[in-house]
């Protein structure tokens, strides 16, 4: 599409996202003002995930009739009381002008899923990995909400190819740099050594210019 704008579109996404979306801001490439925010780490809360969710949207179609949701399909929102609630089945009750970008979670939409096959073989000689944006490391506290070291015992050793997080904004270095301690501690409580994968935004870009082309063709 030539001459994309997005000035007439908002944005509704998870907060772990924040930085990247900032970055795109101020690259000029999002060129909205209206950019809404859900708290980090929801999807260990989908009740009130969804509660955000809606009152964002409600927010952001006050001001505009295009809404691109970022959040993922297949894995930020499960609902084990209502299986066939999906994340997309809230995206259809907010009515026409509200899409959701293409991915199945965050780290979705910075690396596909043959491309995190190929990092993970790169990295980490193909072992499992525990994947991650700097959102997660930045908003450790509320994406883990409730987690002890027992709950991190069960979930990251078996990730025998530790942590990378897909960083297409040069935080980790920067964080590593600047919090040392705090970076060993959590690694330490993972139980599993943590990385950086110089990405890009590219993918991202591409993902949100995809759905405002479906706005602006509906």
């Amino acid at each position: 599409m030539e001459n994309l704008s997005f000035k007439d579109t908002a944005i509704v996404s998870c907060g772990t996202l924040r930085m990247e979306l900032k970055q795109m801001q101020d690259e000029g490439f999002l060129d909205t003002e209206h950019i809404y925010f859900t708290t980090p780490g929801l999807h260990e809360d989908i009740h009130e995930l969804e509660r955000q969710l809606v009152e964002r949207i409600h927010k952001a179609k006050e001001a505009v009739n295009q809404v691109i949701v970022v959040y993922g399909g297949k894995f930020c929102y499960v609902n084990a009381d209502e299986p066939l609630r999906k994340m997309d089945t809230i995206i259809e009750e907010q009515g026409p002008g509200v899409v959701r970008i293409n991915a199945t979670h965050c780290m979705d939409m910075i690396a596909s899923e043959s491309e995190r096959e190929t990092i993970a073989q790169e990295m980490a000689g193909g072992e499992k990995v525990w994947w991650m944006t700097p959102g997660w490391v930045r908003f450790r506290k509320l994406v883990f909400k409730g987690w002890d070291k027992g709950l991190a015992n069960e979930n990251f050793p078996r990730h025998t190819g530790g942590a990378i997080v897909l960083d297409g904004i040069g935080y980790l270095d920067q964080y590593m740099a600047e919090n040392p301690e705090d970076f060993l501690e959590y690694c330490d409580w993972m139980g599993i050594p943590m990385q950086a994968y110089p990405a890009t935004l590219d993918r991202f870009k591409s993902l949100l210019r995809e759905q405002l082309e479906k706005l602006e063709n509906k």
